[in-house]
């Protein structure tokens, strides 16, 4: 890009020329500023609050005046030349402080892998690992949206200056985490923004749910997933998370075959009504098939939604099961 002497061009040209070379920008806003959290706490015995992010469109605009604003006062007068120099520290503080989020969200991370090692399956210990896990979801948001004001306030930057910014050390980072598994309200997040790759892989979704009792046989489950992975070879797997029966020999049957799995759990704050509406939100991802496995009422409301949205479905009795396999 050319430097762009800005001291002869009128103010309507100086927007027109920031809007087109920024334009792409805005999509990035809406995506990065997107949530699917419903309140979050900052730091441990924090009360929980139910805030929003801030609006993308504004966290745009304000990016790009705390820019601009510092060279329109500062051009033709003395203080000019450290114009420069005062907006590369502007970008790089947005820089420092995505760092430093990003840094807590790894330390989050090995806090919910450290739950996840000791579960003993108390309540407790469920509400601990929910916690965690919502602040974990709330440190990656944060830090995607800060990296987000970054790129945007580096891209400014070259604009008024047409130089490049670059940050004293490291590489920029602009996507979220990736994993095998994912959790799943993580990606319903990214579902909707369709364009985050990190959280939203390419394949087609097959559903799968199973009770969690009086289920023994595994080469029968792993025979019907064999089954429905030839016919869906890019398949994305997504289960309810139960950690015994049938989704428990899914998700090893998922790790064997290295197939990416969707982990779809209880939502305590929906009490009686979570499971249902994990069913619903199941049926939501536009699966191309559903494998379900003979359970609770559960197992039977989502075989009932998966016939009334016509989607192709294996249906598996507990008679099914060879005996010999105990």
């Amino acid at each position: 890009m050319t430097n762009i002497n800005r001291s002869v061009r009128p103010f309507s040209d100086i927007a027109e020329f920031i809007a087109q070379e920024t334009a792409a920008t805005t999509d990035d806003f809406h995506a990065a500023f997107a949530s699917n959290l419903e309140g979050i706490r900052i730091g441990r015995g924090e009360e929980e609050m139910a805030t929003d992010m801030p609006d993308p469109r504004e966290a745009q605009l304000a990016v790009e005046l705390i820019v601009t604003t510092l060279f329109d006062v500062l051009r033709d007068t003395r203080l000019q030349p450290a114009a420069e120099r005062l907006a590369w520290g502007i970008v790089n503080s947005f820089h420092h402080v995505a760092d430093q989020w990003a840094g807590q969200a790894d330390k989050a991370t090995r806090d919910v892998q450290e739950l996840l090692r000791c579960a003993d399956g108390s309540e407790i210990h469920g509400v601990e690992l929910e916690q965690a896990r919502d602040n974990l979801e709330f440190l990656d948001e944060a830090t995607d949206a800060l990296r987000c004001m970054r790129d945007y306030a580096a891209d400014v930057f070259h604009t008024e200056t047409g130089r490049p910014w670059s940050a004293p050390k490291g590489s920029l980072i602009s996507s979220k985490r990736t994993a095998s598994v994912i959790a799943a309200t993580d990606f319903l997040a990214a579902r909707r923004l369709r364009k985050n790759e990190a959280h939203y892989p390419e394949g087609s979704v097959v559903i799968f749910s199973g009770g969690a009792d009086c289920w023994f046989d595994e080469r029968l489950i792993w025979g019907k997933l064999d089954e429905t992975k030839a016919r869906n070879p890019m398949m994305l797997l997504a289960t309810t998370a139960q950690d015994k029966g049938c989704d428990a020999m899914a998700a090893a049957w998922a790790a064997s075959r290295k197939v990416k799995l969707i982990t779809f759990r209880l939502s305590a704050k929906l009490g009686k009504r979570a499971g249902f509406v994990r069913n619903e939100q199941m049926v939501g991802l536009r699966p191309v098939e559903a494998l379900v496995c003979e359970g609770s009422g559960l197992q039977s409301h989502l075989a009932r939604l998966v016939k009334e949205k016509r989607i192709p479905a294996r249906f598996v009795r507990l008679s099914d099961q060879g005996w010999e396999a105990q």
